[in-house]
C-alpha cells in the first residue's frame, strides 16, 4: 500500500504504470491508493498561495454572517497601493459573479471601483440587463467624466444596458432635488431603477470628504459632515449615514442626495462592498455590523480590526 502511494504520489505515476511494475490490475492499484487515504498514510495538505488568507477571511464571514470575504495582503502599502491592490482583488470577484440578466448597481465615483473596472476584461458569455449608477454626479466635472466613463466601461464589459444618473449627487435644498426630478425622466428612470436591482457594487465612505472628493464642491460641506458626526456617523454607504452600530442616522441630508437609498441597499440579493484602510476601519465595521453588505473585498489589517472589535455595547 505504501509503495503503491509513493509511486503515484511521489514519483508521478499513473495507476496503468504502477499496474504493470507491480503486477496488478489497475482497479486494486485503485483501491489501494484509497486505503491509504483511509488509513492516514497519505494526507492532503492545501498549501494557499503567499497573499491569501483563508482563515481570517473565514473569521470574519462567520463574525459577521458574511456570504463571501476577500482579504488582500496588504502589508505596508498605503495610498493609491492599496488602492489598486483592492482593485484587482475585486476585478477578480467580479469575474466570478454570475451576472447573467442580473441588473446591476454601480458606484462608479469610487476610486477603487474605477480601477476595478479598468482592469477588468470583458465577460465573454454573460450579458448583464442593465447597469444602473446608484449615486449622481459628485466632485469637480473631471471626476463627474470619469464616473460617466466608468459606467460605460462597466456596462460594456458586462453587456449591460447602461442607465446614467446625470443629476447632481448632492443639492442645495430638498426642493431642488423635486424641482430636478420633475424636469428629468432619465433621472427618475434610474432612481426607480434602484428598486430593482439583483447586485450592487459599492464603496464604503468614512464620515468625512476624501480625496479627490472636496467638501463643498458638488458634495456635502465640511459642516454637513460635522453635523453627521455629531449624530453618531462614522461612515456612509452612497452618502447615507451609518453609526458604529451599523444604523441609519436619520439626518436632514438625506433629502439633499440624488441616490440609492439604504432600503434599495438591502433589498438586493447581491452587496458587494470594496474598502480599506485605518481611516475607513469604524466606517467598515458599521456596514457589516449593520449587515448593509454581504460580500466585502478588504486589508488584512482592516479584516483584523473586524475579528477584533468588541460585540456593540461592550
Amino acid at each position: 500500500m505504501t509503495r503503491v502511494a509513493h509511486l503515484y504520489h511521489r514519483r508521478g505515476l499513473v495507476q496503468t504504470e504502477i499496474a504493470a511494475e507491480m503486477g496488478l490490475s489497475q482497479a486494486g492499484v485503485s483501491r489501494l491508493l484509497t486505503a491509504a487515504v483511509d488509513r492516514g498514510i497519505v494526507r492532503t495538505i492545501v498549501v494557499p498561495p503567499s497573499g491569501f488568507l483563508c482563515d481570517l477571511e473565514q473569521a470574519v464571514e462567520e463574525r459577521f454572517g458574511l456570504r463571501e470575504v476577500h482579504i488582500v495582503s496588504a502589508g505596508a502599502l498605503t495610498g493609491e497601493r492599496r488602492v489598486e491592490a483592492l482593485a484587482r482583488a475585486l476585478a477578480q470577484v467580479i469575474q466570478l459573479t454570475p451576472i447573467d440578466r442580473r441588473s446591476i448597481g454601480l458606484t462608479s465615483w469610487s476610486r477603487t471601483l474605477q480601477l476595478a473596472v479598468s482592469v477588468m476584461p470583458d465577460f465573454p458569455r454573460a450579458t448583464a440587463a442593465r447597469v444602473v449608477e446608484v449615486l449622481g454626479d459628485v466632485g469637480r466635472p473631471t471626476l463627474q467624466h470619469r464616473a460617466a466613463l466608468t459606467t460605460e466601461r462597466f456596462a460594456q464589459a458586462t453587456g449591460g444596458q447602461p442607465l446614467f444618473l446625470r443629476a447632481p449627487g448632492v443639492v442645495a435644498t430638498p426642493r431642488m432635488r423635486t424641482a430636478l426630478l420633475d424636469g428629468d425622466p432619465h433621472a427618475r428612470l434610474a432612481l426607480d431603477a434602484m428598486d430593482h436591482l439583483d447586485l450592487v457594487l459599492t464603496g464604503i465612505g468614512a464620515a468625512h470628504p476624501t480625496p479627490p472628493l472636496v467638501a463643498g464642491e458638488n458634495f456635502f460641506t465640511d459642516e454637513q459632515f460635522a453635523a453627521a458626526r455629531a449624530q453618531g456617523a462614522v461612515g456612509e454607504i452612497g452618502l447615507r449615514f451609518l453609526d458604529a452600530d451599523g444604523s441609519p442616522v436619520a439626518t436632514d441630508l438625506d433629502d439633499l442626495v440624488l441616490g440609492m437609498e439604504l432600503a434599495q441597499l438591502r433589498r438586493t440579493e447581491r452587496r458587494i462592498a470594496v474598502a480599506g484602510g485605518a481611516a475607513k476601519h469604524a466606517a467598515v465595521l458599521a456596514a457589516v455590523r449593520g449587515g448593509w453588505i454581504n460580500v466585502l473585498v478588504t486589508d488584512d489589517l482592516t479584516a483584523r480590526h473586524l475579528v477584533d472589535a468588541p460585540q456593540p455595547g461592550e
